[in-house]
């Protein structure tokens, strides 16, 4: 890929957090500090159980090498930009999920590197694949901090100055933040097509394995906290909706040869967006459902008296 084609990607990402950014203040930094419980289990279950638990899946069941650090790399990167609507689709609490998404993405310029040094070189099989791209630690540490952390500070400062643009570009920037995350998807199988037809089975069912990994993980982590209905959900959103798009820009931008690894990205970005819709629906109608029987038994209880 040519650096001007690298250039826009990465601005496009870029692009999308800072209006995901545009609804955030500082508050939502102090609520953590306020309630730490439930967003500091799913960053442990994010930035340390998902990683760990990929690698010693991918270990285990002896994933290819290229395959296996594409899943490891995914499960090293921040919660995903959609997760706050899918919360909020599921009726969970947007507020623990907002400044999850907050800290996860500033937390990623120092973990996502580190996580993936860490655990692509503890795995036998992507040790040497690892040792072989040489990996770029300081690169990438930049990479993040451009496209996430600086993005959403600049989102932050214009959200809080000019309340009413960034009231009403939300829904420009939600809409146009899901095409432009889906370009990456169709950059990413069209530069590597030949791999991506071959390994499609195969990849699909590890992505879609993956990721109820990783939804199960913020589950039973949120469960073992005790934390309640609205933040465990919460929780488990956010660690099972990953941000793909970061996975994409860092292997687009230090490994554009690694077709396994860019085709693992690219199917996750898609099937997260199906997964965590799923879910949110069902927690949605599952919602309702006790609500109308709650209501229904109160009428009851009313006829009876």
């Amino acid at each position: 890929m040519s650096p001007g084609a690298l250039l826009l990607l990465n601005a496009v990402l870029a692009f999308m957090m800072f209006g995901v950014s545009l609804g955030l203040r500082p508050a939502d930094f102090a609520a953590v500090l306020k309630r730490p419980i439930a967003p500091v289990t799913g960053l442990v279950a994010q930035f340390l159980l998902l990683p760990a638990i990929t690698c010693l899946a991918t270990w285990w069941f002896d994933v290819s090498p290229g395959l296996a650090l594409g899943m490891i790399l995914v499960s090293c990167c921040p919660g995903g930009t959609f997760s706050n609507v899918m919360t909020w689709i599921g009726r969970a609490n947007v507020a623990t999920s907002v400044s999850m998404t907050a800290v996860s993405s500033l937390a990623a310029v120092v973990l996502t590197p580190v996580n993936f040094a860490l655990y692509g070189s503890l795995n036998p099989a992507t040790r040497a694949l690892l040792q072989e791209i040489a990996l770029p630690a300081g690169s990438m540490v930049m990479l993040v901090l451009l496209v996430l952390a600086l993005p959403m500070v600049l989102g932050m400062l214009v959200g809080a100055h000019l309340p009413t643009f960034a009231a009403r570009s939300e829904r420009f920037f939600r809409g146009s933040s899901l095409l432009v995350f889906l370009l990456f998807v169709v950059v990413s199988f069209s530069k590597h097509w030949e791999t991506a037809v071959q390994v499609a089975g195969s990849v699909l069912l590890l992505v879609i394995a993956h990721n109820a990994l990783a939804f199960g993980i913020g589950n039973l982590s949120a469960r073992a906290m005790g934390l309640p209905l609205a933040d465990r959900r919460a929780v488990t959103m956010e660690v099972g909706i990953q941000n793909s798009g970061l996975a994409l820009a860092v292997l687009f931008t230090f490994y554009p040869s690694a077709g396994e690894m860019l085709v693992v990205a690219g199917f996750w970005g898609v099937w997260h967006l199906v997964g965590g819709l799923a879910l949110a629906g069902l927690w949605n109608f599952s919602g309702r459902d006790a609500r109308a029987r709650l209501r229904e038994r109160m009428r009851e209880a009313g006829r009876a008296l």
